[in-house]
């Protein structure tokens, strides 16, 4: 009876911890939590790293769109990524008479789908390497892989790579790069 009880109890630590491991939490974007539960704004909201996309999506009045239910793959530069574009843009870009041209920025940033790093990766090599993507904006990137990471060239030329993949939200997914992605104007 008593090694009855110890298997049954090694069988079900065993089986706590397998299923612990298929459910790994989602990675900390800006030195915080990202929950599975919460759409995209909601944890955008609590990274200290993506403070500019807020204010531009808040300023592009997106906010109620990317709360919505999507599926919505957001591609979302940091501050930094931001900071590094020639100076006064982003201010310029945050006036009201620019939304048009904001808006026209961020939905480039975002696909209407659930794409997992995975399912990208499938399709770039899928289609031999470099996969169009579509996004709800009507630009056009090109995602490529590189020494195990995703990255994205704008219709301008720059490029995104991906720094953190597969950030699971209610309304799809997050994935941080590193450049602001530009369509052509």
């Amino acid at each position: 009876m008593f090694k009855s009880a110890i298997r049954l109890a090694a069988c079900a630590a065993i089986l706590s911890a397998s299923v612990a491991g298929a459910y790994a939490a989602n990675p900390k974007v800006g030195g915080a939590a990202m929950y599975e539960d919460k759409n995209i704004v909601e944890n955008a909201m609590n990274s200290k790293d993506h403070t500019t996309l807020v204010a531009a999506v808040k300023a592009a009045g997106l906010v109620e769109t990317l709360q919505g239910k999507g599926p919505f793959t957001v591609f979302a530069p940091t501050n930094e990524a931001f900071a590094a574009l020639p100076k006064g843009t982003v201010e310029t870009l945050l006036k009201p008479e620019n939304k048009a041209q904001l808006t026209k920025i961020l939905t480039c940033h975002v696909v209407a789908a659930n794409a997992m790093s995975t399912a990208i990766e499938k399709m770039i090599k899928d289609d031999k390497g470099t996969h169009d993507v579509k996004t709800v904006g009507g630009c056009v990137l090109k995602a490529k892989e590189s020494m195990g990471k995703i990255m994205l060239t704008d219709e301008t030329g720059g490029v995104a790579t991906v720094t953190i993949a597969d950030v699971k939200q209610s309304n799809g997914v997050i994935h941080v790069i590193d450049k602001v992605l530009l369509p052509k104007m």
